[in-house]
């Protein structure tokens, strides 16, 4: 009765941790006898971390744009840059392959600096071959399985994972896991829930949290305009940019503006930050989000003008927006939507 209790404990993490057995050595056969060895080692071996991914946007057209060398070397050095933060807060780095690096903490606070501070640096960093890296991050709290070689593996990895492809660029996307973690009034501020999920082995869905990392990120937490906002469906936004039209469907990544080269419409006005705005869909709506120093302003047909700096709104009919200046019909930078 004792094996039968333990086992419908461990029952999600059972068959893998018998098939490590075999394959490390500890198990050479399965006799009734040996199952309470496989339990201790599961025991053992068992810990709960935080767990970070940290993923280099936009690396691929990097390296269409300035070749294999220049690239590569960019790339380290942001990766260098991350490894240096989570050595400093008290992390350790698991492992790293091309543009991506995973890590883990024994705390949720360290985890969540580690990547605030990660966002912090590298928006100082001096642009290099007229491009900025940027990362997304995703982190989660949850058991997993630590190898003697370092590695980690089980559900709370692969969530962190999920995390980090949720995130957009410049984003922190974390669970309800971590924030239950948190034990500094400061960054549990940080944290607003975007969406719920299903997450494999939890029956309620599991809130997804972005941590506001940026020092006025917090003012966007109650500004989202939804109130009687139709959803688009399938619906496409027409985006008009100096005479270049953009479809941007359901099904596509979130689209940037601003004046760095990897944005997805680069906007060369001296007022529009490196990375100054964007648009995603959300919940079947299309939603602008200001993310600049100089803030975003919108005019929806019928309407006021709508001044923005670190909020966000869901766009509607028609409209023009201007990027760090006020709305000027003749300004050259102007982008106009329909949806």
């Amino acid at each position: 009765m004792q094996f039968i209790n333990i086992y419908l404990i461990n029952a999600k993490f059972f068959l893998y941790y018998i098939k490590r057995l075999f394959r490390s050595g500890v198990l050479t056969s399965l006799p009734i006898l040996n199952l309470p060895q496989a339990l201790n080692y599961m025991d053992k071996t068992q810990q709960n971390f935080a767990v970070m991914f940290a993923d280099v946007v936009g690396s691929t057209r990097l390296y269409e744009r300035l070749g294999d060398h220049v690239a590569n070397e960019m790339i380290n050095g942001a990766i260098n840059i991350a490894a240096s933060l989570i050595k400093t807060n008290k992390g350790v780095i698991v492992k790293h392959i091309g543009d991506e690096i995973m890590c883990r903490f024994s705390n949720a606070d360290s985890a969540v600096l580690c990547a605030c501070e990660l966002h912090e640096m590298m928006q100082v960093q001096p642009v290099q071959n007229g491009v900025g890296l940027i990362f997304r991050i995703g982190i989660n709290w949850g058991p997993a399985l630590l190898q003697e070689d370092g590695d980690i593996f089980g559900d709370a990895v692969n969530l962190a994972a999920r995390m980090a492809g949720i995130a957009k660029a410049r984003q922190i996307i974390t669970t309800e896991f971590i924030k239950q973690q948190l034990k500094s009034s400061e960054l549990i501020a940080k944290c607003r829930e975007i969406d719920r999920t299903h997450v494999k082995g939890k029956v309620e869905p599991v809130s997804i949290i972005e941590v506001m990392w940026e020092p006025n990120d917090v003012t966007r937490m109650s500004t989202i305009i939804t109130n009687k906002v139709a959803l688009t469906g399938d619906q496409s936004l027409s985006l008009y940019y100096q005479y270049k039209k953009h479809e941007l469907t359901p099904k596509d990544d979130v689209y940037t503006f601003g004046r760095d080269i990897q944005c997805s419409q680069m906007i060369a006005s001296s007022l529009a930050s490196r990375v100054h705005a964007k648009i995603e869909c959300r919940r079947g709506k299309y939603v602008l989000i200001d993310e600049s120093t100089n803030g975003t302003y919108l005019q929806m047909q019928g309407g006021k003008t709508i001044f923005l700096r670190r909020e966000e709104v869901v766009l509607q009919g028609k409209g023009v927006i201007s990027f760090g200046e006020d709305l000027n019909i003749n300004s050259d930078y102007l982008l106009r939507f329909q949806l």
